[in-house]
């Protein structure tokens, strides 16, 4: 279980805020371009009311576009320095996007206590079966090689085991924002490994919503595929987020940067989105308050 200072409040403060919010930020910390001063610099040109950081991280272990297990303490103090320093033109927030990797989640996941985030982005970036693991999120030539050695080239078995472990993921309540849930479609454009007009795929994503239904998650629209031109579409794809809105589900948007200049990218067509759903605001949802955007 949580702390008490780090667990959820369900009698959170509600504030409405009239500008550009982003929860799902990287810095140098991690693998984005700019150091996080010069992140705020950008929001502040670009009109944002609201910046969160939210550095990779798999604690206590890393890979190459983590943070580094001894620098989370570092991270999480830089980042409180900004917020004074900054308090007067934008309210800057501290969170992470943690990886969710069976078996070690469960060892991660409590020990982020410790570093007291504002928030927690809940991601699924490998999957994993007897056979090894690899990521989804990665170049084409690695994602093949990952289905062909660890799935024996069968992308059903893929994707369903990716789907699986983000409902184990969605079960623990233990996040604030659910990032980008259907990210295999960002290679499927090149691999064609899966179809998503097929029924089984369908029954994945309705299963997941089924899930994500019964907690107080928030899914984010993610528009960081379109802002490094992999693919034209956000995430959750228009299926995805019309059973979302079904099940009554809140969403916001987030551009997952990893660049400066793609801190705002493509959020009118995030918000066009939404708001053909029938989606009528964005909530940003922080362990002690959540702030609106209406659409």
């Amino acid at each position: 279980m949580f702390t008490k200072d780090f667990q959820k409040d369900d009698k959170k403060n509600n504030t409405i805020i009239n500008g550009k919010i982003n929860f799902h930020t990287h810095s140098s910390f991690c693998d984005g371009k700019n150091t996080p001063e010069e992140l705020i610099h950008s929001a502040i040109e670009k009109g944002f009311s609201i910046l969160g950081f939210s550095s990779h991280s798999i604690y206590p272990f890393a890979e190459k576009w983590h943070i580094a297990p001894n620098e989370h303490y570092h991270y999480v103090e830089h980042i409180k320095q900004l917020m004074q320093k900054y308090q007067n033109e934008i309210t800057i927030l501290c969170g992470f996007e943690v990886d969710f990797l069976p078996p070690y989640s469960q060892l991660q996941v409590n020990q982020f206590e410790d570093f007291k985030p504002d928030y927690l982005i809940g991601a699924v970036h490998y999957v994993s079966n007897n056979n090894g693991y690899f990521a989804i999120d990665d170049s084409i030539e690695n994602i093949k090689k990952g289905i062909t050695q660890v799935f024996k080239g069968d992308g059903k078995a893929c994707i369903c085991e990716y789907f699986k472990t983000q409902r184990e993921m969605i079960s623990t309540g233990r996040f604030n924002i659910i990032a980008h849930p259907d990210l295999p479609r960002k290679r499927n454009n090149f691999l064609h490994f899966f179809d998503e007009t097929e029924t089984w795929y369908k029954e994945q994503i309705t299963e997941t919503v089924r899930t994500i239904a019964k907690t107080n998650l928030v899914v984010e629209i993610n528009t960081g595929a379109i802002a490094r031109g992999i693919m034209n579409d956000v995430y959750p794809s228009q299926y995805f987020l019309e059973k979302l809105y079904e099940a009554k589900v809140p969403i916001c948007i987030n551009s997952d940067c990893h660049n400066a200049p793609q801190l705002d990218a493509a959020f009118d067509k995030a918000q066009s989105i939404a708001k053909k759903i029938g989606y009528k605001e964005l909530i940003y949802p922080t362990f002690k308050e959540e702030f609106i955007v209406k659409l």
